[in-house]
């Protein structure tokens, strides 16, 4: 037993680093090779700063943008994930933040983009930062590389803006060890971003600022479920949210065998779009409201009570049906009872303008691309996308390394088609925070609401939101909280020049 003892303690000095410090005399002293505690701030990264200058509204605005990442904690205080932002922040001619100020009132916009997948680069530098792609007035011109220009239409004399990259987009990364599938589902997203905006509105002293929340496309499903989310958790009361080209039913978009109601909502979309495209009966092109108000009336009527009757119908109904369905998107009643009266938005765009060989946009109807297949019925790209991709893509790029000065080498993830999205809680039902929206505005019933939508938007019809807003539980007095407003474009209505002078009038109009 001697021997062995020895054996040990030999074996323990011999094991022992040559560099290795000695025990503290205290043990409250700290070693040099502590590790501060997990989730201290002088561990992270310092945001980068650049100050910078915009005429909104006949005025000069100066700014500070601040670019970093805010850390996803654990319970534990331990980061499973870096969020990445941009955030403007209007300064005084002393060059700091007017929120500063005592006794400021300046508003603060947390701004998200969709997908799941997306960026926030799309209003950034797209809608509502004081830059912005330069691109031509229309809003339809393709691009592979673009240069930023100062945004008139940007919102930021109204309100401090901050657009956030949800994990696994931009440059927003899961932490060291931590799975990234975390983050890949309607609660996990709500939470993780519902942390960066406490924990970003807490270190910015922003607690007494009045807070927004804009979401743009899946953007409006989260943020209707992160005002409830942010109410219940935290205690923090949005004043307002700004619900974009988005949805908060997926029941009105996922046309799946047995819901027929996406056709019925559709049908005003694709009249629209016809009209643009000059395929409607002489009598519908003049007022293109009149004529989607007439489409309306019939899809919520005869077409909707057809889709319920299916096989029910008699050869003389069906051929009625089928006659006015092609008055009312442009296509031949044969065409429409072949496809048994239930257009799928792919179809549409790709038989449209079939016979000149060319396909429309999804996301912007207006859009036209080049086909020349006519072996099926379903598009290979989305020619409104593919056209801004790239601009996008190299001005985001260039503008976050170069202007802002901040580095990574991580590539941006503009878009990001890889996540693995879960829909955890909502197995065979359609997902939905309708009810999450509703909670919100009545447990909340200063909280205003701005929905916008665009008339040729084919990747989320107007008419989606307008079911779902008149199908929230709510009161008459809270409901009066809820406008609306409509564009000529699409999906990202800020692209067409016209669209985003009015955007940023609704908006000043709505912050105020």
């Amino acid at each position: 037993m001697r021997c062995l003892t020895a054996l040990l303690a030999l074996t323990l000095l011999l094991t022992r680093p040559a560099f290795a410090e000695p025990e503290a005399d205290d043990a409250k002293t700290p070693r040099k090779d502590d590790k501060k505690e997990p989730g201290d701030k002088a561990k992270e990264e310092k945001p980068k700063e650049h100050a910078g200058v915009v005429t909104l509204g006949g005025a000069e605005v100066k700014y500070l943008a601040q670019t970093g990442t805010v850390p996803v904690l654990k319970d534990d205080g331990t980061p499973k994930a870096d969020v990445f932002y941009v955030y403007y922040a209007a300064t005084g001619a002393d060059g700091k933040r007017l929120a500063a100020a005592p006794g400021s009132t300046r508003p603060i916009t947390f701004c998200f983009n969709g997908g799941p997948g997306a960026s926030a680069v799309w209003l950034h530098l797209g809608g509502l930062g004081p830059r912005r792609l330069d691109f031509p007035p229309e809003g339809l011109t393709p691009a592979t590389v673009s240069r930023l220009a100062d945004n008139p239409n940007s919102i930021l004399d109204a309100t401090d803006l901050v657009f956030v990259d949800p994990v696994s987009t931009g440059l927003s990364r899961a932490a060291k060890g931590e799975k990234p599938e975390q983050f890949f589902g309607l609660d996990e997203d709500i939470a993780a971003v519902g942390e960066f905006v406490r924990l970003f509105t807490t270190r910015e002293q922003r607690w007494g600022s009045p807070k927004y929340l804009l979401g743009e496309s899946y953007g409006v499903t989260r943020v209707s479920g992160l005002a409830a989310y942010l109410q219940q958790k935290h205690g923090l009361f949005a004043e307002g949210l700004v619900l974009m080209s988005g949805l908060v039913n997926f029941g009105t978009l996922s046309s799946e065998a047995g819901n027929d109601l996406p056709f019925i909502l559709y049908l005003p979309t694709f009249t629209a779009t016809a009209h643009y495209h000059k395929k409607l009966p002489a009598d519908l092109l003049g007022d293109v409201d009149k004529a989607m108000a007439e489409s309306r009336a019939f899809a919520q009527g005869d077409y909707a009570l057809a889709l319920l009757k299916g096989a029910a119908l008699t050869p003389d109904e069906r051929r009625r049906i089928a006659e006015k369905l092609a008055r009312f998107t442009g296509l031949a009643p044969d065409f429409c009872e072949d496809q048994n009266f239930r257009i799928d938005p792919a179809v549409f765009r790709k038989a449209l303008l079939r016979k000149e060989g060319r396909i429309i946009g999804r996301f912007d109807a207006r859009v036209i691309g080049e086909d020349g297949d006519r072996s099926d019925f379903q598009p290979a790209y989305d020619p409104s996308l593919s056209n801004i991709f790239g601009g996008f893509s190299s001005a985001v790029n260039a503008y976050i390394r170069g202007e802002l000065g901040y580095e990574s080498d991580h590539p941006y993830h503009v878009l990001n088609g890889g996540l693995s999205w879960k829909w955890t809680g909502f197995e065979n039902r359609y997902v939905s925070t309708e009810d999450r929206l509703a909670l919100a505005l009545k447990t909340n019933p200063k909280m205003r609401v701005l929905v916008l939508t665009g008339r040729r938007d084919l990747a989320v019809p107007e008419d989606s939101m307008r079911h779902s807003l008149a199908h929230l539980t709510l009161p008459a007095n809270v409901r009066k909280n809820i406008t609306t407003e409509r564009y000529d474009s699409g999906h990202m209505m800020y692209l067409l020049r016209t669209d985003a002078e009015k955007l940023r009038a609704d908006l000043l109009r709505f912050l105020k």
